[in-house]
């Protein structure tokens, strides 16, 4: 299935330069057919085939969410072990009485919705957790709330009416050291969203979402993780170590001018890593070497991938990072790091450019200019450190 382009729709340079964490956007129609994303049928599917707990599968009214036992009931199984068997008719009820039926993570589990997540994360160079969200009449699920990470919203089917209310607090965070003042009581912008509609809402902005009367609405949010200031410093708290004083015990009993010595040293070491123009490039690209949010297993190929030039392989991470070096290229990814030989970076970055789709070990071994067995030797190595993963073989 081909890319979303949900850069191009959103505008490549101008989304990441004039829009994100600025200010809404809504772009409308631009998906041609949303339900490549997902349809209500595959809805039904995952919900009959997962054993889902609350949190992931929920219903919420009202801001409220509902107690799993009004439309489930627990199963015991002859191995003692109980779990929660969702009753559609009751579930059916819920819904027709005014929840929302929410499922956590759904790009872990449905392979289209996966990919158009690795499509913003290759983009924008952050995480992504894609959320469902089905309705079926005017009463909120959620109240008027804000949500602390940037979300991008895709309508699949049905319509649904946003309410935005803008921020009343710069960039409020999960853990904060205050709660937003309340939104104004009239909203910046009410907007209808259609199928194929785009809607981008930065972190903090005041929203209410819900269904019109007489229709039903399925729509993803993409929640792009945040990157601050605090979690920069945080990080970069851990990279200093390697520095003396800041392994250093706190001087707790010295007195006090050997406690400003101390204070000075590390300020001057802080000062100084700050004072580094590539401090934040050397962060983000940190973050990316350890993103494993993919991993996926390549059964049966436990002992190594075949020589095989139909076999189809794609990277599990879509920040992976090919980088040339006097002795060769050196590719990151899923927290591990490999050195290879200068030959090996036609292949890395066939799979690099590939994300975040698949491609065959003969394409890499073309891109490469070696053996077929040569590329199954660099897959299998990246298999081991959970970077790759086999998806079976070309048409």
């Amino acid at each position: 299935m081909s890319p979303l382009n949900l850069a191009e729709h959103l505008g490549r340079d101008t989304f990441p330069a004039q829009v994100y964490h600025r200010r809404h956007l809504h772009v409308p129609g631009v998906i041609k057919d949303p339900s490549e994303l997902i349809t209500w049928d595959d809805l039904n599917t995952i919900l009959a085939t997962h054993r889902m707990e609350p949190p992931r599968l929920r219903l919420s009214m009202d801001g409220e969410m509902l107690p799993q036992y009004r439309y489930s009931a627990p199963v015991t199984t002859r191995r003692h072990t109980v779990w929660q068997r969702l009753h559609p008719a009751e579930l059916h009820e819920r819904l027709t009485e005014g929840a929302s039926l929410v499922i956590d993570a759904a790009d872990e589990l449905h392979p289209a919705v996966g990919r158009a997540a690795m499509e913003l994360e290759q983009w924008l160079r952050t995480g992504v957790q894609t959320n469902l969200y089905a309705s079926w009449t005017p009463r909120e699920g959620f109240g008027v709330h804000w949500d602390d990470h940037d979300v991008l919203v895709i309508q699949v089917d049905g319509a649904k009416r946003w309410r935005l209310y803008g921020s009343t607090r710069t960039a409020p965070m999960y853990k904060d050291t205050e709660e937003p003042e309340p939104p104004p009581e009239k909203p910046i912008a009410d907007l209808m969203l259609h199928p194929g509609d785009l809607l981008y809402v930065p972190r903090g902005g005041w929203h209410s979402v819900a269904a019109p009367e007489g229709e039903y609405s399925l729509h993803l949010t993409f929640g792009l993780r945040t990157m601050t200031g605090s979690q920069l410093l945080s990080w970069l708290a851990d990279d200093l170590r390697r520095h003396d004083v800041l392994r250093l015990d706190l001087p707790v009993h010295s007195p006090p001018e050997e406690q400003a010595a101390y204070l000075e040293q590390l300020r001057k070491k802080v000062v100084d890593a700050l004072a580094d123009p590539g401090v934040i490039g050397r962060y983000v690209a940190a973050r990316d070497a350890e993103d494993i949010t993919r991993m996926r297993p390549s059964l049966p190929y436990i002992a190594g991938v075949p020589a095989r030039p139909e076999l189809r392989v794609r990277l599990t991470t879509a920040r992976a990072e090919a980088t040339t070096t006097d002795e060769g290229v050196t590719f990151r990814a899923c927290g591990n790091e490999w050195d290879m030989a200068a030959e090996a970076a036609p292949l890395l970055r066939r799979l690099i450019s590939a994300v975040p789709g698949t491609v065959t070990l003969g394409e890499l071994a073309d891109a490469a200019s070696v053996s077929v067995d040569d590329a199954a030797g660099v897959v299998t190595e990246l298999v081991g450190g959970q970077a790759v993963t086999v998806e079976g073989i070309a048409p």
